[in-house]
This record gives C-alpha cells, structure tokens and sequence, in this order.
C-alpha cells in the first residue's frame, strides 16, 4: 500500500542521484526539497565530471581523427587551439545542462535550496544557506547524495598549483608541455588523453601491472596498444616516493623494479588514484545511520539506512560510483518511500571508459568469473570482421559474450572500440532480460553497423558467424 504523497521529502545532494530523486519524488506528488551549494542542480558529474570531461573528449577525438585522415588521402594542417574559447564552450555545455536543470526543478515545483544541509536529528536538517543564514528544516524522510570526492596520496600532498586533481585537470588553465598522470584508471587515461591531444606529452604512471585494473585484459590491450603511440610513456608496476616543487616544475621520485628513470621533472602532476565517498555529513551522529570501515555508507536493498527515516544513495552507499547508478538508485530509494514494492538488484551496471578506442562492459566479467571459479564460455568477435569498423579504420576493436554452458544465458558483455559506450546498453538489455545466445544471434541487426558485432558474438558460439571462418574438425 502507497504511503501519502503529501510527504515532505528532502534530498541533499543535487548531483545525477539526487535531482533524478527529486525530480521523481515530485512527480510523485511529494513535497520536495532539494539542498545543494551549487546554484542549479547537476552536481560533480555535470560541474565538475562526466559533462565537461566528455566534451573535451569529443575535441580530442576531433584532433586525432585529423591526425588519422593522411592515411585516407586528406591532410588538415596543424590545428589552432584557442584555449580560452575551448574552455568557454566547454563551460557553455556545462551551464546549458544545469540551467535546464534548474528549469525542470521550477516545473516540478521542487524547493531548491543552495547551501549545505547537516542533521540536528533524523529529521531535522540544519541548512547554512549560501547567501547567509541557517535555518531549520523538519521532514519526513531525507535520501543522502552527497557524492564523492577525488582520493588523496600522502606521498601526494604538495601545496602548488602545478599539482591537479581531476577537478583542476578539467580547468585547462593552459596546455603543459609535460604532465605526469598518477594513476591508469579511466579519469586518469580520459584526462590524459585530452592534454595529450592538445599537443602536451603525457606520462602515465601506474602502480598496478596494467592500466584500467578490474577490467578484463583482452579488451584493455588494444587501448593500450594505441596509447603507447599518444602518450609519451606508461610505467606500469610503478609507485611515486616524492613529489616536490623544483622552479617551474614538479620533480617527481619513481619506485619500481622495471623503472629506468628514478627522477623526472613535469610541468604539471595529474593525481588521479580514485575517490573517497562524502559520508562526513554535519550531525550524522545524531542518527542511526551507520558508515562501513570504507567510508560508505550502510543501506539495504531499499536504500534505506539504519535509521528508517534516512535513506542514502549513489558514490556515498559504494560502488560502482557511476552516475547512472546512482540515477537509478535515486528512483527506488523514492519508489520504496512511496511505498512501492521495490529493490535496487540490477543483474548488470555497464561501465563506459571514454578513451580512444572506448571500453565498456556489463554483466559478469573473465575476472570475476576467473575468481569466482564459475564455468563460463567466452565467444569473441573481432572488429576486423566487421564492415562498418573497416570503413571507420578502426578493425582494433573487439566484442565478446560471456555465455552459461548449460543454459546459454548472456551473463556479460564486454567490447572495446570506436563507439563502445553507444553499443553495451544492448548487451544490458539482453542480460536484464535473461536473452540466450541464440536471442542475440536470431535478432537482426542493421548492416553496416557496429551493433552487428553483438549478433556475430552470439554466431560465433554456435560456431556460425559469417565473418569468422572455422575449419570443421576431421
């Protein structure tokens, strides 16, 4: 049974979890307030993330597919890079998105309140507002999106401009000539890239043996194939002693049995080691919510905390920490307040890593299939079979199934190459589905596409594909 939509509700955090809760809570027919210190909603993935980072993704892509157009008979002279005005449409993207943000809360009547909320008991919000002045606000029920924030070395810490995390990355106050990028997870690899294209020699350092660690090997090789030729260098198994400020310079201190240089300076450091979640909320203390050793906040499957009238969601439960997530999230912890029967239990989050070439994947993975010790059989298809990856110069690229030996359910999807990110939404629908391999092979798919290379995944297991030929065993 329903409970009252006359609720009033409050949502604190105004990032891709929370508005996304709002918005529905309104919808809804709740009262709806919405705390943030920003001035429109949108939070970090939009202010300060996914948004401006793929923006200048897209120029990057822009300049090496100029790059690449000789090897077609076109030549394009050197591009001009007018740093300011890059910077200046990157911020108009930005500030389109959050005003129209700020334009749907209006019209769903949602109370946007800019400044920071802390509890003076479960129900009760204290907000200092950005202009000035706090006040006391009672409520039904509060869902926590206070996101997270970029993670921090000791050996890191260094008062100087010349050090950025991926905030500071993502200001382009100028084009370095060299920039040290601590860590190969996918900010660091995407960051990286950008400056890379801009014409600034990047050095990627990272601690583990392979860049993008928890992602599947198979489909991080050719991204690090291509890599190798953009950046200046990648020094896997490698850590940072010391980093200190040197002139006009950071000279950083390397640690690794295969490093050659133990010293090296950079005009700038990227640090880019993953993010700590925002679970340091004023008062918190005053609840029953609990926060795990990580810093996470503890929910059910409902989203729902110890304390029952707070509810918790996106980067601050755990992770993934990926904004669809947390959008998703956001929309059952609201649906279980209104008293539906609900439960946040996806069979499959796809994680998109914007780079060139692009990797995605969703569902089971070889990794955690390899440590789980569970029987999987894996059909790949190589983009160099495929027509439309051909015409794009782009046969790199590579899609695979992860299919259960005796039921033939798709439990993952893994690909990686041009457009990956566009292509593994199909890959979640057929595992949410429960799809067999032969729902995926029997489903036609346009020609010439890349999407082709799901259903030739799926011919390839049943030993059928027509672009890959296997000799009939004697």
């Amino acid at each position: 049974m329903s409970e009252s939509p006359n609720l009033k509700i409050a949502v604190v955090g105004g990032g891709p979890g929370g508005y996304a809760a709002a918005f529905l809570a309104a919808d809804l027919g709740m009262n709806v307030t919405l705390i943030d210190p920003e001035a429109n909603p949108g939070g970090v993935c939009l202010y300060r993330g996914c948004i401006p980072s793929k923006a200048l993704l897209h120029v990057a892509k822009l300049i090496e597919e100029s790059h690449q157009a000789k090897n077609w008979g076109i030549e394009f002279s050197e591009p001009k890079i007018d740093l300011a005005r890059l910077r200046s449409w990157k911020e108009s993207v930005v500030k389109k998105l959050t005003g129209g943000l700020g334009q749907l809360s209006k019209q769903r009547h949602v109370q946007y309140v800019q400044g920071r909320a802390g509890f003076e008991n479960p129900t009760t919000l204290r907000v200092s507002k950005s202009g000035g002045g706090e006040e006391s606000l009672r409520f039904d029920r509060i869902i926590l999106a206070t996101g997270s924030r970029p993670a921090i070395v000791p050996t890191l810490k260094l008062d100087s401009p010349r050090m950025m995390d991926s905030t500071g990355g993502l200001n382009l106050e100028d084009i370095p000539g060299t920039l040290l990028v601590v860590g190969g997870g996918y900010i660091g690899l995407e960051l990286g890239s950008v400056y890379a294209a801009l014409g600034t020699r990047v050095t990627v350092v990272e601690m583990l043996p392979g860049l993008l660690p928890g992602a599947d090997r198979d489909l991080v090789v050719p991204l690090h194939k291509r890599l190798e030729k953009t950046f200046e260098a990648i020094w896997l198994n490698t850590t940072i002693a010391l980093v200190k400020e040197e002139g006009d310079a950071i000279r950083a201190t390397f640690e690794g049995a295969k490093v050659k240089e133990r010293e090296k300076a950079f005009d700038r450091v990227l640090v880019s080691v993953g993010r700590k979640p925002n679970s340091e909320i004023p008062g918190l203390e005053n609840t029953q919510v609990r926060v795990g050793p990580r810093g996470f906040i503890q929910v059910n499957k409902q989203l729902q905390t110890e304390d029952s009238s707070i509810y918790a969601i996106g980067d601050v439960v755990g992770e993934p920490m990926l904004a669809h997530k947390a959008s998703h999230e956001g929309r059952v912890a609201v649906e279980a307040i209104a008293g539906h029967k609900v439960a946040f239990e996806p069979n499959a989050i796809p994680a998109v890593v914007f780079t060139d070439p692009e990797v995605a994947w969703c569902g089971l993975t070889e990794t955690q299939a390899e440590k789980e010790n569970r029987k999987v059989k894996v059909a790949k298809f190589p983009w160099a079979g495929s027509g439309r990856a051909i015409t794009l110069d782009r046969p790199e690229g590579m899609t695979k199934l992860l299919i259960d030996p005796e039921t033939e359910r798709v439990l993952g999807v893994g690909m990686v190459g041009a457009g990956a990110g566009e292509l593994i939404a199909e890959g979640v629908l057929a595992i949410e589905m429960s799809a067999l391999a032969s729902d995926v092979a029997l489903s036609i798919h346009p020609h010439p596409t890349l999407s082709e290379t799901l259903m030739e995944s799926a011919e390839v297991f049943f030993g059928t594909s027509t672009h890959v030929y296997r000799p009939k065993r004697s």
